[in-house]
């Protein structure tokens, strides 16, 4: 069941509710309490700045406190209060992080209805708020069943603000932020589906769906038509599979002249077994969410439909299963391109930068203003930022500006890396134009090196490596456990800041 989420112009405990949330600007916890929460402690007798007097409860980022009505306030079970941090520092991404974390309170406490009390200064970023709800709401339950599967289901939610001002205005930024992070919620879906579920030809039909739900144009290239175009890369990793690999252009035109072109490109490789050259046991089964980079597309687009924006928009998606058969590539290959450049097989575990190298060529060709591309890349991006940082190069400075600015719109973490020209040394080889890798060290950095090599004339192209933060093993900010969709609402603000 869809989640209903509204807003309303109501007093803190006017509205029925199995929870209610308060959120808190940073105080002076010495001093009297802020007025929104006086209410509550005065329905309480007194008891609510007590408690949050002996937790030495302020309103810092992070901070909660959680405790049961017990009948003294008629309207709901239980009062949670989450601080907020300084008034002055706040944006969309802290706003966001706020409302995804009394919905996953709400979760936490198998309420079915939430109110979230919103403090003066929220009014300018409701649509994060809104964002924020439905991705704290997330979870993947399509294959539990009997007692595994969860008995109460969080069902309706709404936000509660003091102001009656344009509140028209308001139900519309609250309803288009539920409509964006449903098409975050839409990649996370699709990179927790189990590889057995989840093939090139079902991501095809899943993103034809989401197409036609948004009037959106597809096209879906099938293994003999990546054969007919010279997609010789993307043929090369998925021959290998019994399920055969697919290539996705997503567009979105508007109905006014264009002021720029943005191309999209995600890797999406369904399972990766690293073919050939086998991957260890221990982890294989994390591999499902090798598609993570395809499936942000998938999700982007969706929330570029919603939004609407006066930029035309492509979204390229190179799908296979990379899988050791008779029929498999093997290291010591040598591949054409659909760039033209001739390609050395060196590890078959490093295939996603050769479905990536095609589908950047075929990008180029768009004749881009902006070229991106996002991939669960390199395990040597998740060694020097860890998991919860993507790395991300530019060959512009332009480029660098506007995904700079995109990230601080968007709040997700990601780290700038080097372009460095010496180590492109390591993809010379002795039998064709390119090896596909080089050296361990600055893994990362030699596989940007190797997908430059592919963008053509593109002036503006930027790498995300997401391997870290494409996935989690527990809840943060507005992140569940397992795929997050990280990256989908940075490449949506570069969407919105080029109109």
């Amino acid at each position: 069941m869809p989640l209903s989420l509204s807003i309303r112009a109501a007093k803190p405990l006017e509205l029925e509710a199995d929870i209610t949330v308060f959120g808190v600007w940073a105080f002076d916890a010495s001093k009297k309490l802020p007025d929104v929460i006086k209410d509550v402690d005065q329905a309480l007798g007194g008891g609510l700045a007590a408690l949050l007097k002996k937790e030495e409860f302020s309103g810092k980022p992070e901070q909660s406190f959680s405790v049961p009505t017990m009948g003294r306030v008629a309207t709901t079970g239980r009062i949670v209060v989450l601080g907020l941090g300084d008034r002055a520092q706040a944006k969309d991404p802290q706003v966001r992080k706020f409302t995804a974390r009394a919905a996953r309170a709400a979760l936490g406490d198998r309420a079915k209805s939430l109110a979230i009390v919103l403090p003066e200064g929220i009014e300018k970023y409701l649509r994060a708020a809104g964002e924020g709800v439905e991705l704290g709401a997330y979870r993947f339950t399509k294959y539990l069943t009997g007692d595994r599967r969860p008995k109460e289901t969080l069902e309706t939610v709404t936000l509660v603000t003091t102001s009656k001002k344009a509140l028209a205005d308001a139900k519309k930024e609250v309803a288009l932020g539920q409509k964006i992070a449903q098409g975050v919620n839409l990649t996370r879906d699709l990179s927790n589906e189990p590889p057995n579920v989840l093939s090139p030809i079902a991501l095809a039909a899943e993103a034809e769906k989401m197409a036609k739900a948004n009037g959106l144009q597809i096209e879906v290239f099938d293994h003999k038509e990546i054969q007919r175009r010279g997609m010789a890369l993307i043929d090369a990793v998925g021959r290998g599979s019994a399920n055969e690999p697919r290539f996705i252009h997503i567009s979105y035109v508007p109905n006014k002249k264009a002021k720029k072109k943005l191309v999209f490109v995600g890797k999406g490789i369904t399972f990766d077994t690293g073919g050939i050259s086998i991957k260890p046991a221990a982890g294989m089964g994390e591999m499902k969410h090798d598609m993570s980079g395809a499936a942000n597309m998938v999700g982007l687009m969706a929330a570029v439909a919603a939004v609407k924006p006066h930029v035309e928009v492509h979204a390229l998606l190179a799908c296979a299963e990379n899988m050791p058969d008779g029929n498999a590539y093997r290291p010591g290959d040598v591949w054409p391109s659909l760039d033209g450049k001739s390609v050395e097989i060196i590890n078959t575990d490093a295939e996603g930068r050769l479905v990536l190298a095609d589908a950047l060529a075929y990008g180029a060709q768009l004749e881009p203003d902006l070229l991106v591309d996002n991939a669960t890349l390199t395990g040597a991006c998740v060694v020097a930022l860890g998991n919860t940082y993507s790395g991300w190069y530019a060959n512009s400075d332009g480029a660098a500006r506007d995904f700079n600015v995109a990230l601080k719109a968007s709040g997700e973490q990601m780290w700038r890396m080097p372009l460095i020209e010496e180590l492109r040394e390591q993809l010379k080889s002795d039998s064709a134009d390119l090896k596909h890798t080089g050296d361990r060290s600055g893994g990362s950095i030699t596989a940007a090196l190797f997908l430059r090599e592919f963008i053509g004339k593109t002036k503006n192209w930027v790498h995300a490596d997401i391997a870290g933060p494409a996935t989690s093993d527990r809840p943060t900010g507005w992140n569940p456990k397992g795929a997050t969709g990280h990256g989908v609402l940075t490449f949506l603000a570069l969407v919105e800041q080029a109109e």
